[in-house]
């Protein structure tokens, strides 16, 4: 009996994967976002046994680049593609340094239960050792995997599978950049991918939200907590238009007393005022550093502050909550996607 191949769609939007160095020791000095998607493809050549694939380069940039146009245009084509009958799966090559954001962006708003996985490098394909064709390799193998249907959106590097929510980029180089606090969901090995857990929290199909529907994304902004930081950094921000702003805090979610004025008197102009975490890791307890429902704040539980950002800036898309007038229940809803999601 022949086996019949998933058919695969691979999306290029530039990044390190698709970079070239001006010689092979160049591991971190290159050109990126230089090769098509077409020419990386071809250096996986066993990729074909795995898949039928079809290639086309929707964006050839680094992923500091991206913002939410690219967000948007991404995800929705990306539904195109995923309602299509002859569409199995699809990989997005990225560049790895927002490629956490995005996935977790597309881990909220896509509307179906197909493998969607994204994948980078830390190494150009020029570079002695670069890791490209390999993660390119597991992506696909992963992509094409009955058992990563229903698991979200994926991640896959250096021999591992993390789930869009937990993953971040905790290193400017190594191989190993790409870690989740609660580890990942399983590995590649020799053209397999191994599941040992799946995501509980809501995602794709069981999201409140769909990428079909949302056709902006609100500013939201992130302040950055250090040692003797003023109130003038709250203000600037507030004058800049955001909707919401995620205060990266020290420890759980603590704010340093010169700034509390500041972002109460935001959120008493309909600004979201959100406590979340510069460690990386851990949980910020609601009413734990402050009084967050005398103030009227958010609390960001485990999520780091840029994916905190994320879920803000999908949650307010389709609600009045970051509109100038609004009621405290909203705050309560807010909390409580913060708090499930």
């Amino acid at each position: 009996m022949t086996n019949i191949k998933p058919n695969i769609v691979l999306i290029g939007t530039g990044g390190t994967i698709a970079g070239r160095g001006d010689s092979s020791v160049n591991a971190s000095a290159y050109d990126c976002s230089i090769l098509p998607i077409e020419e990386i493809l071809a250096s996986v050549e066993a990729a074909a046994d795995i898949a039928n694939i079809g290639a086309e380069q929707l964006f050839q940039m680094g992923s500091e680049n991206f913002d939410s146009e690219q967000l948007l245009t991404l995800g929705k084509r990306i539904s195109t593609l995923l309602r299509r009958e002859d569409v199995d799966g699809v990989v997005i090559t990225h560049g790895t340094d927002t490629m956490e954001e995005t996935a977790y962006f597309l881990h909220l708003t896509l509307d179906s239960d197909k493998p969607v996985v994204l994948v980078g490098s830390m190494r150009p394909p020029s570079a002695l050792s670069s890791d490209g064709p390999l993660n390119l390799y597991n992506a696909i193998v992963v992509a094409a995997s009955p058992q990563a249907t229903g698991k979200g959106v994926l991640l896959v590097c250096n021999d591992e599978i993390h789930t869009a929510r937990d993953v971040s980029k905790h290193s400017t180089f190594k191989l190993e950049a790409f870690s989740s606090p609660y580890g990942p969901l399983g590995v590649v090995v020799e053209g397999r991918a191994l599941f040992y857990r799946a995501p509980l929290r809501p995602h794709t199909v069981s999201s409140e939200w769909s990428i079909d529907c949302i056709e902006a994304l609100p500013e939201v902004g992130i302040v950055y907590a250090h040692g003797g930081i003023r109130p003038a950094t709250i203000k600037a921000m507030c004058d800049s238009g955001v909707a919401a702003i995620v205060y990266a805090a020290t420890g759980n979610g603590n704010v340093a007393r010169q700034l509390i004025g500041s972002l109460r008197q935001a959120r008493s102009k309909g600004i979201h005022v959100v406590r979340a975490s510069r460690t990386g890791s851990g949980i910020v307890v609601r009413n734990g550093g402050q009084p967050d429902d005398d103030y009227d704040w958010l609390a960001a539980g485990d999520q780091v502050a840029h994916k905190a950002r994320l879920l803000m800036m999908v949650a307010l898309s389709t609600s009045a909550a970051g509109s100038a007038q609004h009621a405290r229940s909203d705050t309560a809803a807010l909390q409580r996607i913060l708090q499930e999601y």
